[in-house]
């Protein structure tokens, strides 16, 4: 009976054992999981901790360099700023220096003009023929006026010299002159649309156009080089020509897309261009485009970026092609009666980049450059020729 009994019982309460049993399983396994994670946890704060103190060591670290670095920067800046200053006025020193013992520039002149009482006998000779009658010689740029900064790198500002009008040429090609009023106008223009606009027959090349006594002269290249003559009152070509040039090179290799520079001084017309690696020169009727001489300035090509003449005196000015300080080194006169110790060695003030135009204007005095972009005006200190002040010899 009692065995029974326990059997009973047995069978009752082992269920009851086997559910108590997995429960506790149960229990075992979520309290290691939560241990687990707290030990994660724990490591994940360490972590965390260890990676702020490294963040802040960082900051500091590169607030300090931040702050070493503004004081350096400072230190350079201030070194530059003495740097600059000091080249200034190394600038004018050289400046000085090249003006009271200026090197000898390439002058074409005969060998027997050097000599005072040479020159008085040629200039009296009935045979000698003067192109130019002026007398004015550029000694040096006097004062400089940046006037403003409007259109292209490269172009042309100029201006009649019977006249107050200025004339803009915007780029080295394009058919649109822009016409102002004055000088005046046009600093106060913020715009070249607000000027008068002129619709050219044809584009222009380069940058060596010329305005004189009212009429624009520019240079039109499609089959052929072609000089035309366009009246800037009536609107109308006057006249064109075809300009006898065999060479396609730019007359000035620091602007290639110049190939003849026209140039208007006291004597008129004038024209500059390519002969292998020297610049000529032509004189040119402006009535009917003829061309009445011509001379070999044996002037070189290489490193020249512009040109202007005075009283029939050719300037050329010359540069590098990292830009640098523009210089006229090489002079040539027309009546062969400027010797090589009387020509200038001409420095412009150090600006922008390479002059893309000089033009000259005789009444004024004054060239009216381009560079990159800005429209400048140099005045010139002239003084007489040699020749010219000489007195005649006795009889």
């Amino acid at each position: 009976m009692k065995a029974i009994i326990f059997f009973i019982l047995f069978t009752i309460l082992t269920p009851c054992f086997r559910g108590q049993y997995h429960y506790q399983g149960l229990m075992n396994y979520l309290e290691n999981r939560m241990i687990a994670m707290e030990e994660r946890i724990a490591l994940w704060h360490e972590q965390n901790n260890r990676y702020n103190a490294d963040l802040s060591e960082f900051r500091q670290q590169s607030t300090d360099l931040l702050e070493k670095l503004a004081k350096e920067y400072n230190k350079v800046r201030l070194d530059m700023e003495g740097a600059g200053a000091r080249v200034d006025r190394v600038e004018r020193e050289m400046d000085y220096i090249e003006t009271k013992n200026p090197p000898k520039p390439c002058v074409k002149a005969a060998d027997k003009m050097v000599e005072q009482d040479v020159v008085v006998k040629e200039r009296n000779k009935d045979e000698f023929f003067e192109v130019s009658v002026c007398v004015n010689l550029v000694s040096s740029i006097r004062a400089m006026k940046i006037l403003k900064r409007l259109g292209s790198p490269k172009g042309v500002w100029t201006k009649d010299a019977r006249s107050a009008k200025v004339y803009v040429f915007n780029s080295t090609s394009d058919n649109t002159l822009y016409e102002f009023n004055s000088v005046r106008e046009l600093s106060a223009s913020s715009e070249m649309s607000k000027s008068r606009q002129i619709t050219l027959p044809s584009a222009w090349n380069g940058t060596g156009h010329a305005v004189f006594d009212g009429f624009l002269y520019y240079i039109s290249e499609s089959s052929e080089l072609r000089v035309i003559k366009y009246d800037l009152k009536n609107g109308t070509v006057a006249d064109s020509a075809v300009f006898p040039i065999e060479d396609n090179s730019p007359v000035y290799n620091l602007n290639p897309e110049t190939l003849v520079d026209l140039i208007a001084d006291e004597d008129g017309l004038w024209a500059l261009y390519p002969s292998g690696d020297t610049i000529n020169l032509a004189k040119m009727d402006s009535n009917s485009l003829d061309i009445e001489q011509m001379w070999d300035t044996a002037c070189p090509r290489s490193n020249a970026e512009a040109a202007f003449i005075v009283c029939g005196t050719v300037y050329v000015v010359y540069n590098t092609k990292p830009p640098s300080r523009s210089r006229v080194q090489c002079v040539f006169d027309v009546n062969d009666m400027v010797s090589s110790g009387e020509a200038p060695l001409v420095y412009f003030p150090r600006r922008y980049g390479t002059h893309s135009s000089l033009k000259y204007n005789p009444e004024e005095r004054q060239l009216y450059a381009w560079d990159d972009g800005y429209q400048i005006i140099y005045k010139l200190a002239l003084k007489k020729k040699l020749w010219a002040i000489m007195p005649p010899p006795e009889e």
